[in-house]
């Protein structure tokens, strides 16, 4: 995993700096090295946000939201995801999640 991890925080540093493409592709390259990485999930979606490619950004949101149901900052940023591709309903239905976690809620049994 130490590999995962240098991955991790060299595509963290280029998001840094604003080198976003390759941010994408190291986040990517993390979630195809370990599929169930929450981190690595979350980072790849606020990446793919901020390069305008929100339909992937989605996808890499609803992916971290179902390996950590009770993951208030996962649906926050889904939320915002859908938000940023005008998907009103989803991003209102995403927030209302966050909203119940803030509360001390769950979402899922764990």
């Amino acid at each position: 995993m130490e590999a995962l991890e240098e991955l991790f925080d060299d595509a963290n540093g280029d998001l840094a700096i604003g080198e976003l493409e390759t941010a994408v592709e190291k986040y990517q390259r993390c979630v195809e090295l370990d599929p169930e990485f929450f981190d690595g999930w979350h980072a790849l979606g606020m990446a793919l946000m901020k390069t305008g490619r929100f339909p992937e950004a989605i996808e890499a949101g609803k992916r971290a939201t179902s390996l950590r149901p009770n993951d208030l900052i996962g649906w926050t940023s889904l939320s915002l995801f859908y938000n940023r591709n005008g998907d009103i309903k989803e991003a209102e239905a995403a927030g209302t999640k966050a909203k119940i976690l803030s509360w001390g809620g769950k979402i899922a049994k764990e």
